[in-house]
């Protein structure tokens, strides 16, 4: 058994390092800036799902509320970089080290909360982070931040000729959301929030300290996220509460992984390469009619899909795999 857990586990390293590859080539053959742009979102939410993954999936945490920690790094890099002059990687480093600390402070009254409360007080606290963004005057307020333009330039991560520098960021962030996922499956901490979401109870009987489990997962799983939108805040070139701190992040960060496979090592990544392209697409050549069909077509989809794979798209493979051995 634990020859096939380790064999399992190189496997979907070495798996992990040819998709990478494969993905870095991607941009020699794709030279539409429109499906580049599709290409660069995919992988930012693959990032942020696997991310979202660590606490809701393997903790057993379900939020709601993730935007709060997205819109704090876009907000925290953004107003570093136009008031103070710190370059973008610094302000992603503060702004994920921000969105830990207010996470875990968050998390201290509410990990006391078990099931739909928890969900209802995640959903809350992010809705009142972006009305306190909207009216927070040296912060641009509900008018945001325009981010000043100076050039091309990997120093200050700004590049308006080309979507590629984009592209192979958010491909190294997806790559390290999902590397920092494999690692943690394997570690203390990994056993510990599969044990607690399965039986809190019979995991604490067993010695596994809760609090501190929920406490480590909400701080690494809020840290990604906020250097996901500190990414987006620059790949935008403009902020506001709205477009950083809306609840449609929220629910974006979760799909991908309910939809592939919750708990799960594969199951963001697969869920945003099937979700985001098809979000995009439906809008762009069905959603001009005003009527909604896009969303009527987008959502029929994704009905379509749980009902079918209620354990997600990962479930084909296990399927398949359970088949080819009973061969």
């Amino acid at each position: 058994m634990d020859k096939n857990y380790t064999a399992r586990r190189r496997r979907d390293l070495i798996i992990a390092a040819v998709l990478a590859a494969l993905a870095a080539l991607a941009p020699l053959f794709v030279k539409n800036v429109y499906i580049q742009n599709i290409l660069v979102l995919t992988l930012m939410y693959a990032a942020l799902s696997q991310s979202w993954n660590i606490l809701s999936g393997y903790c057993g945490q379900i939020s709601l509320g993730h935007a709060l920690y997205f819109g704090i790094g876009a907000y925290t890099t953004e107003l570093l970089f136009t008031k103070f002059g710190v370059l973008p990687w610094f302000g992603m480093l503060a702004g994920g080290a921000i969105a830990a600390l207010i996470a875990m402070g968050l998390g201290y009254p509410f990990f006391r909360l078990r099931g739909h409360y928890f969900v209802i007080a995640t959903i809350v606290i992010a809705e009142i982070g972006l009305l306190l963004f909207q009216n927070w005057e040296w912060a641009g307020a509900a008018m945001g931040i325009t981010i000043p333009v100076r050039g091309d330039s990997w120093l200050k991560f700004q590049f308006m000729r080309s979507k590629l520098p984009y592209f192979y960021f958010a491909l190294a962030l997806c790559c390290l959301a999902w590397f920092v996922t494999w690692w943690l499956e394997d570690s203390k901490w990994g056993f510990w929030w599969r044990a607690v979401k399965d039986n809190p109870e019979a995991a604490e009987s067993l010695g596994v300290v809760v609090f501190n489990s929920k406490m480590g997962a909400a701080a690494v799983s809020a840290f990604l996220v906020a250097v996901g939108g500190a990414f987006y805040a620059q790949f935008l070139a403009y902020i506001d509460p709205e477009s950083v701190m809306g609840f449609q992040f929220s629910l974006l960060m979760a799909l991908p992984a309910v939809l592939g496979g919750i708990g799960t090592l594969w199951g963001p990544v697969l869920g945003a390469a099937i979700l985001i392209p098809m979000t995009e697409l439906t809008r762009s050549y069905i959603g001009g009619s005003g009527r909604g069909v896009d969303l009527i077509v987008y959502g029929g989809l994704i009905v379509a899909i749980s009902l079918a794979l209620p354990q997600g798209l990962v479930s084909l493979f296990s399927r398949s795999k359970a088949k080819g051995a009973t061969r």
